[in-house]
C-alpha cells in the first residue's frame, strides 16, 4: 500500500493519497484547491492512476480541489449521499466500500461536525482484514474533537458526535492509526499540538473529550471555549457543493494610477507585507494582514468583505501569486491585481501615503505611567487575554473592532497590543481606516512585554 499525507499548516489542513501498489490505483481524500498541482506531480512520480476523489464532508473552512482533479484525471468524486452536492459524483452510504486492488476504502457515517460527515477506514487485504488506518476528516483530531456548531445547533451536533465517536470510531481496533483532516491552526477544532497522527487506542486513553462518558457533560464540554467560527463559511460550503469549479483571482500588475482608480470604485487594498513595511508607508485605508504572519486566510476572512474587489500590496511579485492562491482557499476570488513597483512606485507617482507609529514595550510602559488618557487595547484571543495582560488594558479582539470601535475615544491616543506585533498592525489598520488619528502598534506585543519583566494581571476585562 502507498500512503502519503499532504499538509498545509497555514490553517491546519491535511489531505491524503492512498493507493494500491499492485494495481497502481489511487484515491485522494479531502484535497484542498491549492494542493492540486502537488497531487498531480505525486501521482505522476509514483506511476499511479487516480480513480477516486473522496470528500469526508462539505468543508466550511477551505475550498476543495475536487473539480480540478477530476478534470485533470477523469477520476470519480465520491461524497456522502447526504451532502446535497450538485456536481457529478458517486454517493456514499454507511458501509460502502471502494476497491483499489488489495486496498479497500470503507465509508463510515460519523455525523456531528456536519450531518453528512464520513470517515474512511483503509484496509490492506494483503496484511489483514482489519482497518490499518482511518482518515477521520473533521471528527477525531490529535488530542481533540471537531467542533459541533458549524452546520447545525452546537447541542445537536455534540450529541451526534458523542454517538459517532463511541458507537463507530472507538469500535475500531485500538491499534488503528488515525490521520485527521486538520492539525494545529484550524478553526474547526481546538487542537494546538503539532502531531499529525495518532491511534484509536491512544486517543481513547488520553483525549480529554473521550474521557467524558456522560453524554450531557460531553455536550457542554464541546460547546465551551470554541475558537471563532471559520470566516466566510457559508460561501465556502456552497462553493464546495456547486456544480461549477471555483474561480481564482489574478496576480496582474497594476499601475499606481489604476490602483487609485479601483480604490475610488470601491476596491479594498489588502497590504500583505510585514508589519514593519506597513508601518513605514502604506496606502490610506489599506488593511494590513501579513502574508507570513500566521493564520493569513483566517485573518483576512475575519476583517475583509468577501464581496469586494481586492488590490494587493506586496513586497515581491511572487508574493502576489502566493497570496492569490491562498485567498482562493477561502473562496476569495475577487483579487484584480497588485500594485506594481510597490509603495515606492505609489510614492513616486505623488499619491498620498500614511505611516503607522510603532512603540517599544518600554515606550508603552513609560507612557502608561505618565498619561492617564492613553487607551491600551489588547487585540488577542480571549484565551490569550485570560493567561495575562497589561493592567488597565481593554480587551477587544482585532476582528471585533469593526463592530466595537465606538467603544474607543478617537480624541485620546490608542496603543494596540497583540502577541508579537502582527495583529496589532492589523488592528491599527482597521482603526486608521476609520480615521482614528492617534493609533500606535506595540512592537513585539505581549511576548516582548513579558520578556522585559513588565507587570501583567489576570483580572477582569476592562469595558469602560
Amino acid at each position: 500500500m502507498f500512503f502519503q499525507q499532504i499538509l498545509r499548516t497555514d490553517i491546519g489542513c491535511a489531505a491524503y493519497v492512498v493507493a494500491s501498489t499492485d494495481a497502481g490505483l489511487a484515491a485522494v481524500i479531502d484535497p484542498r484547491i491549492d494542493m492540486v498541482d502537488e497531487i498531480l506531480d505525486l501521482l505522476q512520480r509514483e506511476g499511479l492512476q487516480l480513480r477516486y476523489i473522496i470528500e469526508t464532508h462539505n468543508h466550511a473552512d477551505h475550498v476543495s480541489g475536487h473539480h480540478q482533479l477530476a478534470a485533470a484525471t477523469g477520476a470519480t468524486i465520491a461524497v456522502s449521499a447526504l451532502a446535497g452536492v450538485t456536481y457529478p459524483h458517486l454517493p456514499l452510504h454507511d458501509g460502502d466500500e471502494l476497491e483499489l486492488g488489495e486496498v479497500v476504502l470503507r465509508a463510515i457515517h460519523t455525523p456531528g461536525h456536519r450531518p453528512e460527515h464520513i470517515v474512511i477506514a483503509v484496509i490492506d487485504r494483503s496484511r489483514s482484514r482489519d482497518p490499518w488506518l482511518v482518515l477521520t476528516g473533521d471528527t477525531l483530531f490529535v488530542g481533540d474533537i471537531a467542533r459541533p456548531d458549524l452546520a447545525i445547533d452546537g447541542q445537536e451536533g455534540a450529541a451526534a458526535l458523542f454517538d459517532s465517536l463511541h458507537q463507530r470510531l472507538l469500535q475500531l481496533p485500538p491499534g488503528t492509526l488515525v490521520f485527521p483532516g486538520h492539525v494545529a491552526g484550524s478553526l474547526c477544532g481546538r487542537v494546538n499540538n503539532r502531531m499529525t497522527g495518532t491511534t484509536i487506542g491512544f486517543e481513547a486513553r488520553n483525549n480529554p473529550a473521550l474521557q467524558i462518558l456522560d453524554r450531557q457533560t460531553f455536550i457542554r464540554f464541546m460547546n465551551e471555549n470554541l475558537p471563532e467560527r471559520p470566516p466566510n463559511l457559508a460561501r465556502i460550503v456552497e462553493l464546495n457543493r456547486a456544480a461549477e469549479p471555483p474561480r481564482m483571482g489574478t496576480a496582474t500588475p497594476l499601475t499606481p494610477a489604476r490602483v487609485r482608480e479601483l480604490i475610488e470604485q470601491g476596491a479594498v487594498v489588502l497590504d500583505v507585507r510585514s508589519p514593519a513595511s506597513f508601518a513605514a508607508s502604506h496606502i490610506p485605508g489599506a488593511i494590513s494582514v501579513a502574508l507570513d504572519g500566521g493564520q493569513f486566510q483566517n485573518r483576512v476572512g475575519l476583517v475583509v468583505p468577501p464581496d469586494r474587489s481586492l488590490v494587493l500590496v506586496v513586497e515581491r511579485e511572487e508574493d502576489a501569486h502566493r497570496a492569490v492562491q491562498m485567498l482562493a482557499v477561502i473562496g476569495y476570488d475577487q483579487v484584480v491585481g497588485y500594485l506594481a513597483g510597490g509603495m515606492a512606485a505609489w510614492e513616486r507617482a505623488g499619491f498620498p501615503y500614511r505611516t503607522l507609529p510603532v512603540l517599544t514595550v518600554h515606550d508603552l510602559a513609560r507612557w502608561r505611567e505618565e498619561d492617564p488618557t492613553l487607551q491600551i487595547v489588547d487585540v488577542r484571543e480571549p484565551s490569550e487575554w485570560a493567561e495575562g495582560h497589561i493592567p488597565g488594558a481593554r480587551h477587544i479582539p482585532f476582528y471585533r473592532l469593526p463592530e466595537r470601535w465606538t467603544e474607543l475615544d478617537p480624541s485620546r491616543p490608542i496603543a494596540l497590543v497583540c502577541g508579537a506585533g502582527t495583529r496589532s498592525a492589523l488592528a491599527a489598520s482597521l482603526l486608521r481606516s476609520r480615521d482614528f488619528p492617534r493609533v500606535y502598534s506595540v512592537e513585539g506585543g505581549m511576548d516582548a512585554w513579558r520578556a522585559a519583566g513588565l507587570p501583567t494581571t489576570r483580572g477582569a476585562v476592562v469595558t469602560a
